[in-house]
């Protein structure tokens, strides 16, 4: 694809500064940039970005010098995000049920859907409208799926779940896996039944090699618009609000109730049965054992306010020196007890 700096600063509803019929023809970071590709920089970045050979860069609209051609608009990232759809299409799958395709008894499927190699529908699945099904994919009995949704390879959503419109499912993912709930009597583990599904709402993510238990009754949700990394567990019962963050190896234990645009960085953690508040967020590795109040920046292992946690780690840091105060105050204690002694 080809399109000139004016071009693309009309479709990206930017400013251009320099030559506007300069020819681009590729999007890409920084450092593999090239003399024909347009990047995106913002601060500390820019003067990478001029020192870089690409052509020209996309740049906040509050930079007022910058030696290279480039294109101005409020928010790059977001620009640059449009630009790689667009140089990037999406891939081209032919619209047709593979011959492969082990389909069961009342499965409904919507217009322009494709289902790819060796996938498997169960009985009375329901598959929305341009939805795409990749190979090796297992969707459970009673499964509905809406339209415009994308599962990838060997994914294995269970009987009964639910999955939303536009949602995105990476391979590998497992949805409606058994709840871990047991109880144990004279030293013996007995499963509870785990009757419940999973419902994933409209414009979500799931990552590769997620996996989200069914609940014990009712249902595990995660809302619409919520984002969910790789390798990340949500176990029975839990909540997830609406446009959230889990980064990668957060795990969530059993019936804890999330509020909406909540982020976890990556490896957190947290105990059973809690509350977290909207608008939260908790730094990498936070272990989080307590309610927790909407608005919150928690870190640490018990996860507590920031602040609070920073302080902590500074005072920390200073016990080294401080353990060498205290020796060297009882050596001194120790010769004034020895000179009064004698």
């Amino acid at each position: 694809m080809k399109k000139t700096l004016k071009e693309i600063a009309e479709l990206v509803d930017g400013t251009i500064s320099g030559e506007e019929n300069l020819m681009i023809t590729g999007v890409t970071n920084i450092e593999d940039a090239g003399p024909n590709d347009i990047t995106f920089a913002v601060a500390p970045h820019l003067e990478k970005a001029l020192a870089s050979r690409a052509a020209a860069v996309i740049i906040p609209s509050n930079v007022t010098k910058f030696a290279k051609p480039a294109i101005r608009v409020d928010h790059p990232r977001m620009a640059f995000t449009k630009l790689l759809e667009l140089f990037t299409p999406p891939l081209t799958v032919k619209r047709e049920v593979h011959e492969s395709v082990i389909v069961g008894n009342h499965v409904k499927l919507g217009e322009n859907v494709a289902i790819l190699p060796y996938a498997v529908l169960a009985d009375d699945v329901v598959i929305g409208d341009n939805t795409v099904i990749y190979p090796h994919t297992y969707i459970g009995q009673g499964v509905v799926v809406g339209s415009d949704t994308l599962i990838h390879s060997n994914v294995a959503i269970r009987e009964f779940c639910r999955i939303g419109s536009r949602v995105v499912v990476q391979s590998g993912a497992v949805i409606g896996s058994d709840g871990f709930g047991f109880i144990t009597m004279q030293g013996r583990h007995h499963k509870v039944p785990q009757v419940g599904n999973v419902v994933i709402e409209d414009d979500a993510e799931i990552g590769a090699n997620v996996t989200i238990d069914r609940a014990t009754t009712g249902s595990t949700i995660v809302r619409a618009g919520t984002k969910i990394d790789n390798l990340v567990h949500l176990a029975h019962n839990v909540v997830i609000g609406e446009n959230c963050f889990l980064v990668a190896q957060t795990g969530i234990a059993g019936s804890v109730q999330i509020g909406n645009n909540v982020t976890f960085a990556g490896q957190c953690g947290s105990a059973g049965h809690l509350l977290i508040g909207d608008n939260c967020v908790f730094a990498a590795k936070s272990g989080i054992i307590s309610d927790v109040p909407a608005g919150s920046f928690y870190a640490g292992f018990p996860a507590r306010p920031h602040k609070e946690w920073l302080r902590g780690e500074a005072a920390l840091h200073k016990l080294p020196g401080l353990l060498k105060k205290f020796r060297d105050l009882e050596k001194r204690l120790e010769q004034v007890e020895e000179k009064n002694n004698q």
